[in-house]
């Protein structure tokens, strides 16, 4: 290494170490050599298929809904949790025409169910909804 002197004995040396900076720089480049080949590594796994592929019971005119005493919703008549409720509800509004929903809860129902059901169906956005059975609430 070569140095430099100043001109006089006791005039500080106005030129900047730049050897430390190059030593970080290049630690730096090091860095990002190793890791980038690390972050685009992927491991390919073939998981398994599901083999019972029915086709959601998604009729194209009408879908009717019912909430029962019991504590259960049902998606023409067949029982789903409302994960399921909303796949087929989505899946409905990607239809042309979209398909009507008739939401028929039973009198003694919780509200609480009722209530959930129908922000799934908001949540959804379905705009051609409607109540039935109303008749089956003169008694109460």
């Amino acid at each position: 290494m070569a140095m430099s002197m100043a001109a006089g004995e006791g005039e500080p040396m106005m030129d900047i170490n730049t050897t430390p900076l190059i030593d970080v720089m290049l630690v730096l480049l090091i860095m990002f050599i190793i890791t980038i080949p690390i972050q685009t590594h992927a491991v390919k796994i073939d998981l398994p298929q599901n083999t019972n592929n029915t086709p959601p019971p998604v009729d194209p005119v009408k879908n009717k809904v019912v909430i029962t005493t019991a504590g259960q919703v049902l998606w023409n008549g067949t029982p789903v949790e409302l994960v399921t409720l909303r796949q087929y509800l989505d899946l409905t509004q990607q239809m042309n025409p979209i398909p009507e929903l008739h939401l028929q809860p039973e009198p003694t129902a919780r509200y609480e169910l009722v209530d959930e059901v129908l922000a799934v169906t908001k949540r959804a956005h379905v705009d051609k909804m409607g109540f039935v059975g109303n008749e089956a609430y003169a008694n109460f």
